[in-house]
Order: structure tokens, then C-alpha cells, then sequence
């Protein structure tokens, strides 16, 4: 038996993999049983739904939507496709959070290219310091990814509501591929309950009494709004369109928005605290936390197995090893005082308060 799905790349450790004495994983072997006509249906309505509020948006405020563009292949292709295909009055924004030279490469290229106007917002760099202290001492059992990614993100996202709402935007979009985020908070859609009717601050670190006021009032609260306020709707594209990752590298690179393929690649754009986030996952969980997303777009023919198989082990050695990009490990361990001792799993796996019910 090999250490990883002989299909789709699964890692053995992965609790789900179950691989048999073919080396073949759970996953791939349930594959058979997934009815694909009714995935397809299922995106075909969504890219239906799509389809109107990209019409519903336009002239409907100061702009018709907003993007929130990372630097990432996806959402600088998704900037793209709004402003080009859909010649929408688009918003790109931004959030100065722990993002590469390359990432702001392909930001500023894109912004220039596409001539969109941009908003960048920089947050306390303290408070995000402080927290990711927090959070890489007090895990819970899915490891540093799940826990330190799924509170960074929902700030991001409740900056870009909270953007939306003061310049009345009816319509955010985000360049989340399949698989993203996890699915017990979004797919394709934030639900107009958590949008309107949800506080976003997670329980763990409301209850730790270490943050105040102002730095818990970063998160999304609708009810700092007063009634009848209108939110926007949160969409993610990419789960509706067709989605291919190898396609988006090509084509991001093919239509000049990011300078090469090295640049598009998603190991090179990657948020550097990631580094230290993925080697806690390999300390403690024994596999990289974003091999089971990457293995489910295998399956799905949206990923390449061939890329993968090469640069899977090629991202773990760079962090097990810290060099090369891995040494983003080292830098983070520095920039947060923090030791690898220091990486721990305290807590039960989280249910989440933040759901996809309307």
C-alpha cells in the first residue's frame, strides 16, 4: 500500500482515505455512486442564478459589483471575465493582509491592464499578529489551515460587506474555486440568513478575553446596522462556471494579466503564514491540509494528477526542510515569536454557527 491515493493523490493519513490493498481511496471508490448529472444540474442552475444577478446588478449603485482580488490566478481571471465579458462597472478590492511581491505583481498589473478602480484596505497588522498567535496555540482538531484560515477569511469577506453596504454595491463576487471555502460555510453562495441575520466573530475568540471591543468589532455583525438596511449577495463564480485550474494558469497568462506561468502558479501566490500554517498540518496532522481540495479536483478532471504528483512532495519538502519558499516557515515563526512546540491542537473539531441555510 503506497502513502497516498494511486488515483487522485489522497494522502493515506487523511481520516476519509480509507485506501485499499490497491491503494485506492475511499473517495475514488464512492466516485462510482455520485450522480454526475445531478452536480451538473446543479451548476447549470447556479450558472443560470448567476446569469441574472450579473443583469440585476447594473446601475443599481456607485458600482454594479465588486471583486475581491487576491493576486491569485482565479480571482485576477474572475476580474477579467466581469469587467471583459460582462462589461460590468466593477470594483476591484483588496485586503493588505500577509500578500507575496507576486501576488501585488499580479494585482497591479491586472488593475492597470483591465483599467478597474481599486481599493485597498490595510487592518491592524497587530491585531492580525496577536490573533494568529492565538489561534496556532489553540487549534482545534483539524489543524492550523482550518483553524487560522477560517477565521482570516471571514474578516476579509465582512471587510468587503462592509465596503459594499456603505457604497450600496448589490453584488459581491469572489474567486473561490470548487472545494472553497469549506462547504458548511458557502457553495456558491453566503446565505442571506448569515449575510443579514449572523455575528461572524468566532466563539473562541470572543471567549478568550483577549481581544477588545475594536478588535472584535473587525468582524462582520449585521446587527451594527440599522433595520431595513439592504446587504449584498456573495457569490462565488467558479462554482458555477466550468472550472479548470490548469486552464486559469494558462489563460490568465495567455491574456497578459499576470506576467508568466510561474506568477500564475498558486505555490508562488500563496499567503506566506500559509508556509507555517501547512508545516503545523504536517507536524500534527501528518499530511498538507490542502491535498484533500486539490485530490477532490483530480477526481473532478479540474486539476492535473501529472502537476500535482510533481509538486505536491515538492511543497512539503520545501516546508519540512524550510528552504526555499519554505523559508516563509521560518520568517512566520520570527514575525510571531512563536516555536513549533508552540503549534498545538487544544480543541474538538468546531461546528460551525456559520451556515449555508437561507
Amino acid at each position: 500500500m503506497t502513502g497516498h491515493c494511486r488515483n487522485c493523490l489522497l494522502p493515506a493519513a487523511v481520516p476519509e482515505a480509507k485506501l485499499d490493498s490497491a491503494g485506492v481511496c475511499a473517495c475514488c471508490r464512492n466516485a462510482p455512486l455520485i450522480d454526475l448529472d445531478l452536480q451538473e444540474q446543479q451548476r447549470k442552475n447556479r450558472d443560470a442564478d448567476l446569469e441574472e444577478a450579473l443583469k440585476a446588478c447594473r446601475g443599481q449603485g456607485m458600482y454594479d459589483c465588486m471583486v475581491t482580488l487576491s493576486g491569485g490566478k482565479d480571482s485576477v481571471y474572475l476580474l477579467h471575465r466581469i469587467k471583459r465579458d460582462y462589461n460590468l462597472n466593477v470594483l476591484a478590492y483588496t485586503v493588505n493582509v500577509n500578500l507575496t511581491e507576486i501576488a501585488w505583481k499580479n494585482i497591479h498589473r491586472t488593475v492597470e491592464l483591465l483599467d478597474v478602480p481599486h481599493i485597498i484596505y490595510t487592518p491592524p497588522k497587530d491585531v492580525y499578529r496577536k490573533l494568529f498567535r492565538f489561534l496556532l496555540g489553540n487549534q482545534e482538531a483539524r489543524g492550523a489551515v482550518h483553524t487560522v484560515c477560517y477565521v482570516c477569511a471571514p474578516l476579509t469577506e465582512g471587510y468587503a460587506l462592509q465596503l459594499a453596504v456603505e457604497k450600496h454595491i448589490p453584488l459581491i463576487l469572489a474567486g473561490y474555486s470548487p472545494g472553497q471555502p469549506d462547504p458548511d460555510r458557502m457553495v456558491y453562495e453566503f446565505s442571506p440568513k448569515m449575510i443579514g441575520e449572523t455575528d461572524w466573530t468566532p466563539a473562541e475568540v470572543r471567549d478568550s478575553g483577549l481581544f477588545d471591543a475594536a478588535e472584535l468589532g473587525l468582524f462582520w455583525n449585521p446587527g451594527r446596522f440599522p433595520a431595513g438596511t439592504p446587504f449584498p449577495r456573495f457569490l462565488a463564480p467558479f462554482h458555477a462556471w466550468k472550472y479548470s485550474q490548469a486552464d486559469n494558469m494558462k489563460l490568465v497568462v495567455q491574456l497578459g494579466l499576470i506576467a508568466n506561468s510561474r506568477h500564475a502558479n498558486p505555490v508562488f501566490s500563496n499567503c506566506p503564514v500559509n508556509w507555517l500554517l501547512m508545516y503545523s498540518d504536517l507536524k500534527n496532522l501528518g499530511y498538507n491540509p490542502y491535498a484533500p481540495e486539490f485530490s477532490a479536483l483530480i477526481r473532478q478532471r479540474k486539476a492535473s494528477r501529472w502537476y500535482w504528483a510533481i509538486m505536491g512532495p515538492t511543497v512539503n519538502f520545501m516546508i519540512r526542510r524550510q528552504i526555499l519558499l519554505g523559508r516563509n516557515v521560518r520568517k512566520s515563526f520570527q514575525w510571531l515569536g512563536l516555536k513549533p512546540e508552540d503549534l498545538k491542537i487544544t480543541r474538538p473539531a468546531a461546528i460551525s454557527t456559520l451556515n449555508v441555510d437561507s
